[in-house]
């Protein structure tokens, strides 16, 4: 019953609109049960007692009903889909709005697929109870009383008989919605795993083709597809068995109704005119009937569809702003790890991490894949709250901090550039939306973009496409980094920003890092170690502990685990200790585009 009573509670907001539209509902079933009221005085007094004064008021008065019929049921109509549309539209936006507060693990945890199937599909299924069963199934109800009323008044020893078919028809409605909804709840999950089959294939549409995958791929989509089609099917066998049921059992009521009003008119019980227009009643009383039975199936796709819904907006953010938390002041910088242990689900990554970073100094974190350098600067912006020990920007805890005014003073560039399918200008200004054009070109020439975006075809307006792929990856990582320069936050996380660019595009990027990172405190995590020899200094992470700390000509001189990544790497290379001077004939390139 919780179900219903939380789509009740999104009704709320409308009741005046539900109350109005209820109404006209009423005048519309009053309309209809008063056709069937007028065949007894159409029969006995105009076709058997020829009066033309009611044969010429009668049709008049059927004109004005079906008029007031019409009216009505435009009124019940708009007002019902209004009330509908609402509050799917309210519940779509509450969906979306809630997603975005929960923590980074909830999207690890569901595929970009099911989020959006909930948000789209599911929707839709309880758009379809709410917006068009509840409007047909409240007139039928009205429609139900209206006509019940009028076979009781003409002939209450019938109606009880006809009444039958009610309890004999309840339980195959609850066994069959029980099934209904199972088979529901199932499509659903289905259909989600179905977008995200879609939506994986298509943003790895290059690897696809690489590999020669195609038919991988639509042996995978088409074994969802057929998944889903058997549940369809099931669903069409379930709604096929219960609508002829309910005529069976019509059937049998009807034939036992005509038998006996028939007996009752040929031996002077009951007036053709009584009979025919209870008959009629009782027969348009089976018609809503069927019509809700058939609707049990919207319902019961409708229920599933909200059980989802609600499922997601119960979830609570695992990282939450404490109460009474502080806004923090601006930052110089400085950050500390204090006996940090973190992990995933109950695998420990982080363990017993204690760091201490410098305002302004620039940190390198190296290591193995898997070391924990990704998840150690996660914990910074709170993306995830550690187990045990402390994180601390300029001597506060960050979980006494509000998140807002914490990761206001963090920019982050990563190696998987996120950029949107929107303008260059918009890309840039992201997260800093108050930023004047002159802003954004400055830090669009602060990140060497500026030449390659006024070569595009419109400037700063051009779009450039999902995730940017209209550009390089060189250009991709410029806009970041120019988005991360308009931010001017104090604090700056590199993870892996230059791994994925060929040698002459990470030469412009590292001359963009280069204003990037001064003035500010750096974390930069870098599998290339040739990126991080100018670091103040860098710590080297295996197995979630630090295990070697210095700068690189001392972690070289230490002959340990840095030693042994950096031989790993340049073993067939002669690379001297110190840093390789930029060519001048490069510097000149580089200074020309700024």
């Amino acid at each position: 019953m919780d179900i219903y009573k939380r789509l009740l509670e999104l009704v709320k907001p409308y009741w005046l609109k539900l109350l109005t539209s209820m109404i006209c509902m009423a005048l519309v079933a009053a309309a209809t049960s008063a056709i069937a009221f007028l065949i007894k005085p159409l029969l006995d007094e105009v076709f058997i007692a020829r009066d033309m004064t009611k044969l010429h008021f009668i049709p008049s008065l059927v004109v004005l009903v079906y008029i007031l019929k019409g009216v009505f049921f435009f009124g019940q109509a708009y007002l019902m889909s209004f009330v509908g549309m609402s509050i799917v539209n309210n519940l779509r936006e509450q969906l979306y709005a809630h997603m975005q507060t929960l923590s980074l693990s909830f999207f690890h945890k569901n595929s970009t697929g099911t989020l959006i199937s909930r948000i789209t599909n599911d929707v839709n299924n309880v758009q379809g109870a709410v917006s068009n069963v509840v409007t047909g199934a409240v007139m039928d109800a009205f429609t139900v009383v209206g006509l019940i009323f009028v076979i009781f008044y003409r002939d209450w020893k019938l109606a009880i008989f006809g009444m039958l078919l009610i309890p004999l028809a309840a339980y195959p409605l609850y066994y069959f919605g029980r099934k209904l909804r199972t088979l529901s709840r199932d499509s659903q999950i289905s259909m989600a795993a179905l977008t995200g089959i879609i939506q994986e294939t298509f943003q790895g549409m290059r690897i696809v083709k690489a590999f020669n995958m195609e038919e991988y791929e639509n042996k995978r989509f088409v074994r969802e597809c057929r998944r889903l089609f058997d549940l369809f099917m099931g669903t069409v066998s379930v709604r096929a068995v219960s609508s002829p049921m309910m005529e069976v059992l019509g059937g049998f009521c009807v034939a036992g109704i005509i038998w006996y009003g028939g007996y009752n008119v040929i031996k002077g019980h009951s007036t053709p005119g009584s009979f025919i227009s209870f008959l009629t009643a009782l027969l348009m009383l089976y018609e809503p009937i069927k019509r809700i039975t058939r609707m049990n199936v919207t319902i019961q796709q409708g229920l599933a569809a909200a059980e989802r819904v609600f499922y997601i907006l119960d979830l609570k953010p695992e990282v939450t702003n404490k109460a009474g938390a502080l806004t923090l002041p601006p930052a110089a910088g400085e950050i500390e790890f204090r006996d940090v242990y973190f992990g995933y689900e109950d695998e420990a990554v982080l363990k017993g991490i204690n760091l201490k970073v410098r305002a302004g100094e620039v940190l390198a974190v190296v290591g193995v894949s898997g070391g924990g350098k990704t998840t150690l600067v996660n914990l910074i912006p709170r993306f995830y709250d550690v187990w045990q020990g402390a994180v601390l920007v300029d001597g506060y805890d960050v979980r006494d901090v509000t998140m807002e005014s914490l990761r206001d003073q963090i920019a982050v560039v990563s190696q998987h550039v996120i950029l949107f399918n929107d303008t260059v200008r918009n890309n840039i200004a992201y997260g800093s939306l108050h930023c004047s054009p002159e802003e954004i070109e400055a830090a669009a020439r602060a990140a060497y973009a500026h030449d390659f975006i006024m070569a595009m075809p419109k400037g700063y307006e051009t779009v450039i496409g999902e995730q940017g792929v209209r550009l390089s990856g060189g250009e991709r990582q410029r806009l970041a980094m120019a988005r991360a320069l308009l931010k001017d936050a104090p604090i700056l996380i590199l993870d892996e920003a230059t791994s994925s660019l060929d040698t002459e595009s990470e030469l412009a990027v590292q001359k963009a890092l280069e204003n990037l990172m001064r003035g500010r405190t750096t974390l930069v995590i870098a599998h290339r170690l040739s990126t991080v020899r100018n670091a103040d200094r860098i710590i080297v992470i295996s197995h979630g502990q630090i295990v070697e700390e210095g700068n690189h000509d001392q972690l070289i001189a230490l002959d340990g685990e840095y030693r042994r990544l950096y031989e790993m790497q340049f073993q067939d290379k002669d690379f001297p200790s110190s840093p390789k001077p930029i060519a001048p004939e490069d510097q000149t390139a580089l200074e020309g585009q700024v």
